[in-house]
């Protein structure tokens, strides 16, 4: 099992598990549980996204050598102003 699908099942297991205790406690623990780990997962989505996007622009660029960081950079950035621009507009 690859680790975006272990983390969606934690998710699901921590949602339902807070849903059947009756322990406030506890479920409120399995909650927190459950949003640390959707930001786990989303942490990990935009590291593949950051990932893919730097080898197209290091592909565009025509592949140079010993400029990883540098297409790593500007792809992060992209991502970045990207997820800005989409909460921008969902909150509007």
């Amino acid at each position: 099992m690859d680790e975006q699908k272990k983390i969606e099942h934690q998710i699901e297991l921590a949602t339902r598990a807070a849903a059947l205790v009756r322990d406030e406690t506890t479920g409120q623990r399995f909650r927190s549980f459950a949003e640390e780990m959707k930001r786990k997962l989303g942490r990990l989505m935009r590291r593949g996204q950051v990932r893919t996007r730097a080898y197209e622009l290091w592909e565009r660029a025509g592949r140079p050598s010993h400029r990883e960081l540098e297409f790593w950079l500007e792809a992060e950035r992209q991502v970045e102003a990207e997820r800005e621009e989409r909460k921008g507009t969902s909150g509007s």
